[in-house]
């Protein structure tokens, strides 16, 4: 009821293997879920009527209701707002790790639930599923813009949008270990490539921050730093640069406030502040990108609504490809 358990479940969290075959980091979620719910009785949660879209159903366990409270699933019904209630309730009890699941979009209707744990410092852990445009073709009503930066800006909840499924492995890892507040996280709908743990920066930094996911041929000319789906897009962009003798680091950039929490030696060894060429890389709005871009650097971003149309010719057609990237790093070289 303390909250205090043993860390058998550390062991169970899945380590997934780069076998040439593409992953939405909500499916990985889903299977992170899995492997340690037998582990953690405490987990306990559900999803706004969207368990297969968000794959937060616990296999073998049976549903919450009068009848059967030994149940893990809620149907909490589409209420977003009241899902997120129920939750901060739950955790303010004690005893239980609650969750709860619908599309980043809705998120605006948890927003004062949300805003109440984090000033009450409980943990409910959000899972927000279908994070961009790559969403495809359900269109600008269900693809975020501005939820990102809307979620960044509530002091006290930790966000965290994984770049693939060893990232999402991680990023369970710590909310189930954060202490103080509420963690959001963020996950795609659609696959994506699962990053080779032998040829990149590890996942475990996930829970710096930001981290160097590919240092530089040589002394870092450039660094673009991206979060989630678009990290795919900047480790082509700096293969190009690199053929073209411009040295770029790419920085996998998961939680704002994981890195803040972070020393400025560590902020400096990761963003150098001599290296000024800088070029960050998110589906969604600017703001607050230029704090690690600085004055100099650029963003590809979306500054309007999307469309209804497969993932990849959204990426394409908002400018989410490695030519763009490549493009914005010369403008800054001059």
């Amino acid at each position: 009821m303390n909250g205090v358990y043993t860390d058998e479940w550390i062991s169970k969290l899945p380590v997934f293997a780069d076998d040439g075959k593409k992953m939405a980091t909500r499916q990985a979620s889903g299977k992170v879920l899995n492997a340690i719910a037998a582990s953690m009785p405490m987990l306990i949660g559900g999803s706004a009527d969207l368990a297969p879209s968000t794959n937060t159903n616990l296999n073998g366990f049976a549903g919450f209701s009068k009848e059967v409270y030994s149940g893990r699933n809620f149907h909490f019904g589409i209420r977003e707002h009241g899902m997120a209630s129920i939750m901060n309730g739950m955790a303010m009890y004690g005893g239980v790790i609650p969750y709860g699941a619908t599309f980043f979009v809705f998120a605006d209707y948890l927003r004062p639930a949300i805003r109440i744990a984090a000033l009450s410092k409980v943990k409910p852990i959000y899972v927000l599923t279908h994070d961009s445009i790559g969403l495809g073709e359900d269109g600008p009503t269900h693809q975020p813009v501005e939820h990102l930066a809307a979620l960044r800006a509530i002091p006290g909840l930790v966000v965290i949008r994984p770049a693939d499924a060893n990232e999402t492995s991680f990023a369970w890892k710590y909310a189930l270990q954060h202490k103080g507040g509420p963690v959001a996280l963020i996950l795609s709908r659609q696959g994506m490539p699962v990053l080779d743990q032998q040829k990149f920066g590890s996942a475990a930094n996930l829970e710096k921050g930001a981290y160097i996911l590919k240092e530089a041929t040589g002394t870092p000319k450039a660094i673009l730093l991206s979060t989630g789906s678009e990290i795919q897009f900047c480790l082509k962009a700096a293969e190009q640069l690199e053929s073209q003798g411009i040295p770029t680091r790419v920085v996998s950039f998961p939680s704002w406030e994981l890195f803040e929490a972070q020393s400025q030696g560590y902020k400096d060894s990761v963003l150098p502040p001599a290296i000024n060429v800088r070029v960050a890389v998110e589906a969604g709005v600017k703001l607050g990108w230029r704090e690690y871009t600085g004055d100099r650097g650029s963003m590809v971003s979306i500054e309007k609504f999307g469309a209804s149309a497969p993932d990849n010719i959204l990426f394409k057609e908002y400018g989410f490809t490695p030519e763009n990237i490549v493009a914005h790093v010369k403008a800054q070289l001059g």
